[in-house]
């Protein structure tokens, strides 16, 4: 067989893909399913011989979607095929010459995914299920992905989906990235052979943040509005790392049993997030890992405004931070959390120059969750019951305390 399939840049790039895992995410209309159903397709000639799986979550997609996609797809490449509906397999010939079977098989039961193996696996709408479900089911899939390929060549698992908040597909891809995966995006618009007025009917009836999701193929929260709007992992992304000589401009939350600081340093009016320290018991350990893990450099602390009159642990923080020699600049009262609120955004919006914020992502891991991940509560405010405040105050604190002015050297 040699026949030309047509696919759009961000479909190709999906089907290309050899590592380990590949995500494509993507809005309503982009192509993923398509791009999904190709890949399946291309490993099954890749591979004869050798079953390969595709998984959606319901029995009704997979009669719905993946069916009558699949069995388009073989039809236009000129392959013959049956399908058995109650096995859910479709058995594959080419030229006469059987090439093995594509199985389907549902989400919705993870104890059902038993009983056979494959050579590769391709998921759709991974973020239906919730996100404990979604990890078993995917610890099933990899168990049953484990026919050995020839030459040595990797058993993948790949997945494809719209974004649905901050699920399994980020958690996944994104917080748990590493050299074994990469993900792929696509958007809505890049879809030529959409009707011209598809776009414009989703802006009708979805949110702001629905339509990042649903058009751009972004991860957002969909169940309030993101504090951190502003805020872009790549485009705030700085790959920055702490050097000799640098003045270290430290955020600090206080909490008892979870201690929050976010360190920065400031190249020519930008300041940039380098490293955090999370979970700190109380203000003599922070003291203790700051002195720890950063000595000889010269600290300034940029504390919560309160810090004079709270104690973690006996004394007050304020004088625990100075009897340890760091250089303090704090508010004599906090700035309105939506004042500072609107700063961060301002600065993760700017981009470049004086005013603008960056954030070594690579670091500051529970930072850029925190600014990714906290919604507003129903009354209107950042939220605090998920846990993400803590962090985004002491970047915060660091952003409004820092001056133009040079910083008086204090070692460590």
């Amino acid at each position: 067989m040699n026949k030309d399939i047509s696919l759009l840049p961000a479909q190709i790039e999906f089907v290309n893909s050899t590592f380990r895992h590949t995500g494509f995410v993507a809005g309503f209309g982009s192509g993923k399913t398509q791009g999904g159903v190709a890949k399946i397709i291309i490993k099954k000639l890749e591979f004869p011989k050798i079953d390969v799986a595709y998984y959606l979550p319901t029995y009704n997609l997979i009669k719905d979607i993946a069916v009558p996609r699949i069995g388009e797809f073989l039809t236009d490449l000129g392959l013959e095929f049956t399908i058995n509906l109650s096995d859910k397999f479709f058995q594959v010939y080419n030229g006469g010459i059987d090439i093995g079977r594509i199985i389907m098989r549902t989400m919705d039961n993870p104890a059902l995914i038993v009983g056979y193996e494959v050579g590769y696996s391709l998921i759709d709408e991974c973020d239906v299920q919730p996100k404990n479900k979604m990890t078993i089911v995917f610890n099933q899939i990899l168990a049953r992905n484990r026919t050995k390929l020839p030459d040595n060549k990797k058993n993948c698992v790949d997945v494809v989906g719209t974004p649905e908040g901050f699920k399994w597909f980020y958690e996944f891809f994104v917080t748990k990235a590493n050299d074994t995966k990469v993900l792929i995006k696509a958007r809505t618009q890049d879809n030529p052979f959409l009707p011209a007025d598809y776009i414009d009917s989703l802006k009708d009836v979805y949110t702001t943040e629905q339509l990042s999701a649903y058009l751009e193929g972004e991860f957002v929260n969909l169940t309030s509005g993101n504090v951190y709007r502003n805020y872009d992992r790549k485009l705030n992304h700085t790959d920055r790392e702490i050097k000799q000589g640098d003045i270290l401009h430290i955020g600090m939350d206080f909490n008892i049993t979870n201690m929050s600081a976010v360190i920065h340093v400031v190249d020519s009016g930008t300041l940039k997030a380098v490293e955090e320290i999370v979970d700190a018991y109380d203000t003599q350990e922070m003291i203790q890992m700051i002195k720890d893990r950063y000595k000889g450099y010269s600290i300034v602390v940029y504390p919560d405004a309160s810090s004079g009159a709270r104690k973690t642990n006996g004394k007050s923080d304020e004088k625990l931070l100075k009897e340890a020699r760091f250089t303090i600049r704090k508010q004599s009262k906090n700035t309105r959390v939506r004042d500072r609120v609107t700063d961060m955004n301002v600065a993760f919006l700017n981009g470049k120059g004086e005013r603008s914020y960056f954030v070594n992502s690579n670091k500051c891991i529970k930072y850029t969750e925190g600014l990714e991940r906290q919604p507003y509560d129903k009354n209107g405010a950042p939220d605090k019951a998920s846990g993400y405040d803590h962090m985004n105050d002491a970047g915060g604190y660091a952003l409004q305390g820092i001056s133009k002015k040079t910083t008086k050297r204090m070692i460590v």
